[in-house]
């Protein structure tokens, strides 16, 4: 091997580092905040060369953009008229000519396929975690270990949940910050049913979030429809549909579905979960 190649050999001996892949994305990621850096910051000769490099590759990426959106697309040319006589069997004949144009249909199955899977609140205020866990001191050293804490949001967490023993439970979901029930209001039939929670799909603030179930403004929940009656296009019972909360699940939980209409979903009477038995649960601890 040549010289002064010792990185390729190492590299070929013992591969590259676990993490190489998600290094590599973390820098290609940072290089747009590089990019506006250097654009705020540099002065005179070097920002005017800087400009004009970052002209071109805009130019360039303009270029590919169009170039990777565009598809043949068979189309009639403009008529004009024939200079000698056409023969009978040509008169309805069109030459078609390449276009660079998305067709229409394409499109419409996009602008389809995008409208299925909108969600009523595409955008929602973000929770920090300080608004959502209460930290708790336990120990023998109180001031030392700080490490649990109590969640102060509604949560959901299944009818099968076996809370972990106490030295090891980093998490504590109060009893009365649980909801298992749901009244959903169906948009286009106007009638509001109360239907079990299966899950929780997706917290847009934090993965955490939607790992331990939390209820919040905008989040994605499952719920069970067998008992509506609606039949899917194979002629199946739903069991279940996705739906959205659409305000704030402390004072009054509302959801809206997307797939499924719109539902309206509020605490359900038998587990006690109104504003004062959520914060009442919250102040002591509330320890299912």
């Amino acid at each position: 091997m040549p010289q002064n190649e010792y990185i390729e050999r190492h590299r070929k001996l013992h591969g590259r580092r676990l993490d190489h892949e998600e290094r590599t994305r973390k820098k290609a990621a940072r290089e747009g905040h590089k990019q506006s850096e250097n654009a705020q910051n540099l002065r005179g000769l070097r920002a005017k060369l800087y400009a004009k490099q970052r002209h071109a590759q805009k130019i360039q990426m303009r270029k590919a953009i169009k170039q990777h959106e565009e598809r043949n697309v068979k189309g009639a040319p403009a008529e004009k008229e024939p200079s000698e006589a056409v023969p009978a069997y040509l008169l309805d004949r069109a030459n078609p000519t390449t276009a660079k144009a998305l067709s229409s249909q394409i499109k419409n199955k996009r602008a389809e396929k995008a409208a299925r899977f909108s969600v009523p609140i595409p955008k929602v205020r973000g929770i920090s975690e300080e608004e959502l866990f209460k930290v708790v001191k336990t120990g023998k050293k109180v001031q030392k270990k700080g490490w649990k804490r109590v969640v102060t949001k509604p949560t959901f967490v299944g009818p099968d949940f076996t809370r972990r023993p106490v030295k090891y439970e980093r998490f504590i979901r109060p009893m009365g910050l649980r909801y298992k029930k749901a009244n959903v209001t169906h948009p286009t039939l106007n009638v509001t049913v109360q239907l079990p929670i299966l899950g929780v799909k997706k917290n847009p603030s934090n993965p955490l979030y939607t790992q331990l179930g939390v209820l919040t403004k905008g989040t994605i929940i499952e719920v069970n429809v067998s008992d509506l009656g609606i039949v899917t296009a194979s002629g199946k019972i739903a069991w279940g549909r996705y739906a959205q909360i659409t305000n704030n699940p402390e004072i009054w939980l509302v959801v809206d579905e997307s797939v499924f209409p719109a539902m309206d979903m509020r605490p359900s009477g038998e587990e006690g979960e109104t504003r004062g038995d959520a914060l009442a649960g919250q102040s002591t601890g509330g320890r299912g």
